[in-house]
């Protein structure tokens, strides 16, 4: 199966950077799109940045300029470099791919990983 599995995330001051990452593992042969979701208590869920296979991108408003997504798609794993950070972007940070090609059967939607925890503390 495909599965996902991010990492890089940590607690960091106000103003500081963090990277994190998110690796796709399984037999696939492409995928369409790769982003980042966040999720805080008391908050709705948020789409930070999207990625497609062509290199285009987007972001949520929250994190335009700060925030850079990149992508290896020879590694199958995208990357979110997060600086001049926030108390307010604290969250879990959930990566997703979308239209997983595989070369076992049809394209995968919507694959989820397990989430990494980004604290912006003094």
């Amino acid at each position: 199966q495909v599965q996902l599995v991010e990492s890089g995330g940590g607690l960091v001051q106000p103003g500081g950077s963090l990277r994190l990452s998110c690796a796709a593992s399984g037999s696939i042969f492409s995928i369409y799109a790769m982003g980042w979701y966040r999720q805080a208590p008391g908050k709705q869920r948020e789409l930070v940045a999207t990625i497609i296979i062509s290199g285009s991108t987007n972001y949520a408003d929250s994190v335009k300029g700060r925030f850079t997504i990149s992508r290896d798609n020879a590694k199958n794993t995208v990357y979110l470099q997060m600086n001049s950070l926030k108390p307010e972007d604290t969250a879990v940070y959930y990566c997703i791919a979308d239209n997983v090609v595989t070369v076992t059967g049809p394209p995968l939607r919507m694959i989820w990983g397990q989430g990494t925890q980004v604290t912006v503390s003094s």
